[in-house]
């Protein structure tokens, strides 16, 4: 069964890692998708991979390379994007970065890169779509958090705070939208093994996986499958909630 038969999805960050696995798992289930990101090599490598699962041969999939911290870039790019579709039915806010540091050694450069692109690109996506959202009375904004914004972390004030804002700013948007059948989700990654964790030193990732009762690190995939979840019917009555998705650190 497909689950996301006649959806158009946004996914921002949609060129790599997870999401790029919340893309190829949409477009399997039948979805148009839209992905943003940054990087034109990787874009077009990502549409060539989401072109080869399509399940349908009148399936859309496009590239738009966006700078989701800047808002009129963003109401232009969602502009370009509703005309090309008619509608989005799922947002996936996924584009993010990390400048990790000490705070005492935390430059404001370093602050507000983190700040802007993980959580002011929120505001940006969602403020844009909102009103299109509200016309059509349904829709879903799946927001990528992590457990990080949950539990915290030293050296990661930044991108702690970014993470955490987006779980305020989602269990508010939740309220703002119920009544006209938006729902508004995050899910809390744990550590998954992505480009981002490829660098990490054998004694940092021995030292995350003690913390892991289940033992390894996640795949893009296990993140994919909770926001298709988040992205369709089966999860019609589910709003401003956090799934964590970390193999068992945040109980």
């Amino acid at each position: 069964m497909q689950l996301l038969n006649g959806k158009t999805a946004l996914i921002t960050g949609g060129t790599a890692g997870i999401g790029k696995a919340i893309a190829v798992h949409f477009v399997q289930n039948g979805a148009d998708v839209i992905i943003w990101g940054t990087n034109a090599q990787r874009g077009e490598q990502a549409l060539v991979d989401l072109e080869s699962v399509k399940s349908r041969e009148n399936q859309k999939i496009s590239l738009h390379l966006v700078d989701v911290s800047k808002t009129k870039d963003v109401d232009l790019a969602m502009v370009q994007a509703l005309t090309l579709t008619g509608k989005i039915d799922v947002l996936v806010n996924n584009a993010g970065i990390t400048r990790d540091q000490l705070l005492m050694k935390m430059s404001e450069e370093d602050w507000d890169q983190v700040l802007d692109i993980n959580l002011k690109s929120v505001y940006n996506t969602c403020r844009a779509l909102t009103r299109p959202m509200m016309k059509a009375r349904s829709g879903s904004v799946i927001n990528i958090s992590s457990v990080i914004g949950l539990s915290g972390n030293a050296g990661q004030s930044n991108y702690a705070a970014s993470k955490s804002g987006m779980i305020g700013f989602t269990k508010s948007l939740a309220k703002e939208l119920a009544s006209r059948g938006i729902r508004a989700n995050c899910i809390a990654p744990g550590y998954i093994e992505t480009q981002m964790t490829e660098d990490l030193s054998l004694t940092v990732k021995e030292a995350i996986l003690a913390k892991v009762p289940m033992g390894r690190m996640g795949q893009p995939s296990d993140i994919a499958h909770a926001a298709l979840y988040l992205a369709s019917e089966l999860s019609s009555y589910v709003t401003g909630q956090v799934l964590t998705v970390d193999g068992g650190m945040i109980i």
